[in-house]
């Protein structure tokens, strides 16, 4: 992630909604595009207090939740990445409660609807 990038990212995060989603691309796989979002904001001191990371392998795109925790506050980042060239920021936004937890289950059930008959997905989209 090129430093803007993380500015940009850091800087959502200090909104008062719950949920910040971003979309962007990365040339990364989906293990190495959720280790650098997680040094991005631990970096800015936020702590990590739950991560999932959601992929197709079908089509190259994914879903990062990071849970946060900084100073009593907490956040949810909601990162929405395909695969590209190099990290490119499409956008960033921060959103309430509810329409948060809509866009987050939208992106899970679009990434999981192939994999529905699985048991460890279904277990996981009900814990959400």
């Amino acid at each position: 992630m090129n430093m803007e990038f993380k500015e940009k990212i850091i800087r959502e995060l200090e909104s008062d909604e719950l949920w910040t989603v971003l979309t962007f691309k990365t040339p990364h796989g989906p293990r190495v595009t959720m280790e650098e979002l997680v040094k991005a904001v631990e970096e800015a001191g936020w702590r990590v207090t739950f991560k999932a990371n959601w992929w197709t392998a079908d089509i190259p795109y994914g879903l990062i939740r990071l849970d946060l925790e900084r100073n009593g506050k907490e956040k949810i980042l909601l990162g929405k990445w395909i695969l590209g060239n190099e990290c490119e920021l499409i956008r960033v936004e921060s959103l309430d409660l509810e329409r948060g937890k809509e866009e987050f289950f939208r992106m899970v059930d679009s990434i999981t609807s192939t994999l529905i008959h699985d048991p460890v997905i279904r277990t996981m989209r009900e814990q959400y």
